[in-house]
């Protein structure tokens, strides 16, 4: 657990300044691939997926 809280970390850092510089490409698409894996394996999961439900359910239907 240890360890894939220090990865998320460090993508998500990784991920932050590449955006920030507006250095988008391959390597970003692959960094935000591994934060969102990493993520998905924490204990962040179900708020997030709570919270992105919650959003789409504050949307009125269309």
């Amino acid at each position: 657990m240890a360890v894939t809280v220090s990865l998320v970390a460090l993508f998500g850092l990784v991920l932050f300044f590449l955006l920030r510089s507006k250095s988008l490409g391959y390597g970003a698409a692959f960094i935000a691939a591994m934060f969102g894996f990493f993520l998905a394996s924490t204990g962040a999961a179900g708020p997030i997926n709570e919270l992105a439900r919650a959003v789409i359910n504050a949307i009125p239907d269309l």
